[in-house]
């Protein structure tokens, strides 16, 4: 009745193979998203570059990440939102919208946008798988609906990868020439690509921090099962956040980058050990491995937002 293998006669395993299916669709639009959302900062960092004399440099090594990587990239962090459990999705997102918050409370607007959206990656992917696991739970024909998703999600990826590519190839040109309606546009209105990526991100992170809480929550029987759950958990995102604050005012390079989400991902491990279960501790690993992989392949651009 819920998916696609309820028209088909019942197989021993085949209802574990459905929900396979369904965790590497969720999988696939989480990972377009990340894709569309590298795409366009690609696009704004690369015009912002032009137009200032001093970062030449940058530009040309912008222009110069390679392309056919890109489905390499979706596909890997494809199966790791596809691997990675409901349950520590939904805290990877609440981590990050706390810290985001917090972020924005500190900085205000500023340079440092542009490095946040870098940063929310990986969060993104969980965001959204753990918005669609919710939207969709108990929906006739689910992985119908999937299907769909993965489909329009994958052509909004294409798109903008191809315009991603178009711009670095072409935008210089046809800015000076006038020539092509789409830099045209870019030239006029490439500056409100910031805050085009603030309100998507800002409703996408709404939705997936009420399917957050309501995942976890679904897992207790009592409300007093909750709060020693939600209790130690509060005070580890709040240390951690403190200590990343702290991080990031000391230093300006690329190292607490990657040192924080060595400590974001610590703490978690730490905190699951106590009150998660072991499958947590798995996905923990398995979410450590996604992180890492975002940051390594945006490095250029979070480089370029540093400078900025």
């Amino acid at each position: 009745m819920f998916s696609l293998g309820s028209w088909l006669p019942a197989f021993p395993g085949l209802a574990w193979g459905w929900a396979l299916l369904d965790a590497f669709l969720q999988g696939l639009v989480g990972a377009c998203a990340v894709s569309v959302l590298c795409s366009l900062l690609k696009v704004y960092l690369y015009i912002q570059c032009l137009n200032n004399p001093e970062r030449q440099l940058e530009k040309d090594v912008i222009r110069a990440q390679r392309a056919v990587l890109e489905p390499l990239h979706v596909l890997v962090l494809t199966g790791v939102l596809a691997l990675v459990g409901s349950r520590v999705a939904a805290l990877v997102v609440l981590e990050f919208s706390l810290r985001a918050v917090s972020t924005v409370l500190s900085l205000g607007k500023g340079a440092h946008s542009s490095q946040l959206y870098l940063l929310c990656q990986y969060s993104l992917g969980c965001g959204v798988s753990c918005g669609l696991s919710f939207l969709l739970e108990g929906a006739p024909h689910r992985s119908w609906n999937l299907l769909l998703a993965a489909g329009l999600a994958g052509l909004l990826a294409l798109q903008c990868q191809r315009l991603a590519r178009h711009v670095c190839a072409l935008y210089e040109l046809h800015s000076r020439a006038r020539y092509c309606g789409l830099c045209i546009l870019l030239l006029s209105d490439g500056h409100r690509i910031p805050a085009l990526l603030r309100r998507a991100l800002a409703l996408a992170f709404a939705v997936a921090d009420l399917a957050a809480v309501e995942l976890i929550n679904r897992d207790f029987l009592s409300a007093a099962e909750a709060v020693r759950f939600w209790t130690p958990l509060t005070i580890c995102y709040t240390l951690l956040v403190v200590y990343m604050q702290e991080e990031a005012r000391q230093s300006a390079d690329g190292g607490p980058v990657f040192r924080t989400v060595l400590v974001r991902m610590g703490g978690l491990f730490i905190l699951l050990l106590t009150v998660g279960r072991w499958s947590d501790i798995l996905h923990v690993l398995v979410s450590l491995l996604g992180e890492l992989w975002c940051l390594v392949r945006a490095g250029v651009l979070l480089e370029s937002c540093r400078r900025q």
